[in-house]
C-alpha cells in the first residue's frame, strides 16, 4: 500500500518517470539489472536481508543504466545515453542512527524517513540525481558525527583543509557562524561584531543556505564537525 501511494505521488511530478517496483532484496536487484534506473527509492527494511543487501549487490555488480526503482523499489528517471550505476536514496519508517550510518557507508547519496510530503520527496529525487546529498534534517547529524569520528581528518595529519563550503564563506559570515555555534543570540553578535542585527540576520541567512542547512541547531553541529566553533 506504501509503495503504492509513493508511485502515485512520484508519478504526477515533472521530470519523474515511475519505471518500476520491488517488494523483496530478490526482486529489487532483479529490477535494477532490467529496468537500469537513475534513481533507487530503497526502504532499509525489505525481506531477505534489507535495504544494505540491495546496495552492496547492485554496486558489487556494477549493474544500471537510464530510469529509476524504489521502496521496497519504487522509482523516478531521467534520461541517461550511457550505462550508470543507479543513484540511491533511502526511504524509510526508521530514524535511528545506526540505520541511517549502515546504509550511507553502504553507498547511498541520502535518506528521509517516510512522514516525508509528495513534493518534499520529488525534489529529494531530483536532487539526488543531480549529484547532491539529500538527508531529512535530524538525521543529516548521524552522518557527520560518525564520519567525523571515523578517522582522522587531514587537520589531524598537518595536511591543509580544503572544504568548498566553508571556503564559500567570507570572513565576516565565518565568525558571524562561530558566534552562532556558541550560542551566541543576534543581539549579542551584533554588539561583539559591532553591526547591526539585521546585519547578522543577513550574514546568518547567507551561511545557512550556502552550507545547505535547515536551521540553527543544524548548523551548530556543521560547525563543530568541522572544528569552526
Amino acid at each position: 500500500m506504501f509503495r503504492s501511494g509513493v508511485r502515485a505521488e512520484l508519478g504526477g511530478q515533472a521530470a519523474i518517470e515511475v519505471v518500476g517496483e520491488a517488494g523483496s532484496v530478490a526482486e529489487a536487484v532483479a529490477g535494477i539489472g532490467r529496468v537500469q534506473p537513475d534513481v533507487v527509492l530503497l526502504d532499509v527494511h525489505m525481506p531477505d536481508g534489507g535495504g544494505v543487501a540491495v546496495l552492496r549487490s547492485v554496486l558489487a555488480s556494477g549493474a544500471a543504466g537510464p530510469s529509476a526503482v524504489g521502496p521496497g523499489a519504487t522509482s523516478g528517471s531521467a534520461q541517461a545515453e550511457a550505462a550508470h550505476v543507479p543513484t540511491f536514496l533511502a526511504l524509510s519508517v526508521s530514524d535511528a542512527a545506526e540505520d541511517v550510518i549502515a546504509v550511507i557507508r553502504s553507498g547511498a547519496r541520502g535518506y528521509v524517513t517516510k512522514t516525508i510530503s509528495g513534493d518534499e520527496l520529488a525534489d529529494a529525487v531530483r536532487r539526488v540525481a543531480d549529484g547532491d546529498a539529500v538527508f531529512s534534517p535530524r538525521l543529516a547529524g548521524f552522518v557527520l558525527d560518525a564520519f567525523a569520528r571515523a578517522a582522522p581528518g587531514p587537520e589531524d595529519r598537518g595536511e591543509p583543509v580544503h572544504d568548498p563550503e566553508v571556503d564559500s564563506l567570507t570572513p565576516r559570515e565565518k565568525e558571524v557562524l562561530r558566534l552562532l555555534a556558541r550560542g551566541y543570540t543576534y543581539k549579542e553578535i551584533a554588539e561583539e561584531l559591532f553591526i547591526s542585527v539585521k546585519t547578522v540576520e543577513t550574514h546568518a541567512s547567507n551561511v545557512l543556505r550556502k552550507t545547505q542547512q535547515s536551521n540553527r541547531h543544524a548548523l551548530t553541529r556543521w560547525a563543530q564537525s568541522r572544528h569552526l566553533d
